[in-house]
Parts: structure tokens; C-alpha cells; sequence
């Protein structure tokens, strides 16, 4: 019997649910301190997640931090002092070890958000923020989720990251209407 729309929406709600309710109360608290004390932050990550990240860093910079997207042509020489965050929810992203080591040779810090927290690209990291969810590296084993491959992760790491920024504001001293401050005019 195939499900209405209503009804997979509330499933895939569901199993987001499930996944914040599997997050311990610091579940945040290593990223929000390595955010906090960075002078400067690069993000990475690709696809779905790399999406996410963006948006990630596009609130950070609304938070007045010196926030850079990698690959971009603005990014600057990381070193000590400053902070590399990848996403890597399969807990194997070569590109992402590559970066990490570069970041790491010159002092910066490194954080990764997984959800394969004994995968080889955490084992590189300072810090790892483990989101409970299923990724491609689990999508073919267990009760899968409704929805297709990465994307629990990717949608519950969207949200987690939003609720960060709510850490990180409050943390800085920031508020909703500073943060809009820095909001482009230009679109």
C-alpha cells in the first residue's frame, strides 16, 4: 500500500525526530567552542552536505565572523588560531583528509561533523560532532530510512547547524537583528 504524501512526511519527520532524540545535551558544544574561539573558519564538504555546510557558513558570517567556503578564491592561508570544519558524514572523505592536513601542517584546527565518528577522516580531526543519522556508508543495512541515502543526515545536519548558530549568538552577544544587519542588500 503506498503512502500519501502527509503520510511519508510525517515518517521522514519522524525519523528526524529520532535523530535529535539520540543527540546527548553537548551533543554541539565542541563545535560551538572551536566556532567561538577561531579567529578564522573554513568550510568543507561536498554534495548534499557541502550544501549545508554553505548555509552553515552564510549564518556565521551573518554572525560577524571571518567565515570562508573552500574552493572559493577568497580563502585564506589557514594557521594557528584557526578552525578547517569538513563534513564527512560517511566518515571517509579523501579530499576532506587531504585539506585537513594541509590546515593541520600550519597549526589551524580541524573539526569534523559525521556520523561515522570511527571512520578514517574523524580519526585525522581535533574534534568530532557526531550527528546520529543514516548515510550512505548505512543505507543498505538495519531498518533504512524513508528517505533515499544520505539525505536523513544531510537534512538532520541542516538543522543541527541552525541550532548551533542559535549557541554561537548567544555565546558571541549576538542577536537576530545584528545578524540581519549583515544580510546582503544586494539581491
Amino acid at each position: 500500500m503506498t503512502q500519501t504524501l502527509s503520510q511519508q512526511g510525517g515518517q521522514a519527520l519522524g525519523e528526524l525526530g529520532a535523530v535529535f532524540a539520540g543527540l546527548p545535551d553537548d551533543a554541539a558544544d565542541s563545535l560551538v567552542e572551536a566556532i567561538t574561539k577561531a579567529r578564522r573558519i573554513v568550510v568543507y564538504g561536498c554534495g548534499r552536505e557541502g550544501l549545508a555546510l554553505k548555509g552553515f557558513a552564510m549564518r556565521l558570517f551573518h554572525l560577524g565572523l571571518d567565515v570562508h567556503v573552500l574552493a572559493d578564491m577568497t580563502v585564506p592561508h589557514l594557521e594557528s588560531g584557526d578552525l578547517l570544519i569538513v563534513t564527512c558524514g560517511t566518515g571517509h572523505l579523501p579530499s576532506g583528509e587531504t585539506f585537513m592536513q594541509i590546515a593541520k601542517k600550519d597549526g589551524a584546527k580541524t573539526l569534523v561533523i559525521t556520523s561515522q565518528p570511527t571512520g578514517s577522516t574523524p580519526a585525522l580531526a581535533d574534534a568530532v560532532t557526531v550527528i546520529p543519522a543514516q548515510t550512505m556508508a548505512n543505507d543498505r543495512t538495519g531498518t533504512p530510512s524513508l528517505l533515499p541515502m544520505g539525505s536523513l543526515f544531510e537534512i538532520a545536519e541542516t538543522i543541527f547547524f541552525e541550532l548551533v548558530i542559535l549557541k554561537v549568538r548567544d555565546a558571541l552577544g549576538e542577536t537576530s537583528e545584528t545578524m540581519r544587519a549583515r544580510h546582503t542588500n544586494l539581491e
